[in-house]
């Protein structure tokens, strides 16, 4: 028999002292460096524009679905391991930037939470 409870306590990503990489730092240090590809070329790569690259590589924009998918096409890498990065990236500092969250109360506990459908607060 198992008991579920409901805690604050962060999950392994969110408690770490330092921030995880922004997936730009990766792009650039692990791709554009060593391959000494430029911003301008990695827009040609990927079909977008060189903005919406800068930004992402200045870690001043996310990796979106779509980009992830252009990423892993680009890289040999998976869509998966792009929006991993950007995931944790964004959880870390939602946890760390602000404790608002912490203010939340639980709206129910144990197992009939967990089977609400998104959206239509109804169990099924």
């Amino acid at each position: 028999m198992s008991t579920t409870s409901t805690t604050t306590e962060l999950p392994p990503v969110q408690d770490r002292k330092r921030a995880p990489t922004h997936p730009g730092e990766i792009i650039k240090h692990h791709y554009m460096i060593p391959l000494s590809l430029s911003v301008t070329a990695v827009a040609e790569i990927l079909g977008v524009s060189r903005k919406t690259v800068s930004k992402i590589v200045n870690e001043r924009g996310a990796v979106t679905s779509d980009m992830a998918l252009r990423l892993s096409r680009a890289f040999d890498t998976t869509p998966q391991l792009w929006m991993g990065l950007q995931q944790n990236y964004a959880l870390w500092h939602a946890a760390n930037d602000s404790s608002d969250w912490k203010n939340v109360k639980p709206v129910a506990g144990g197992k009939a939470s967990s089977r609400v459908v998104a959206g239509r607060g109804r169990a099924i």
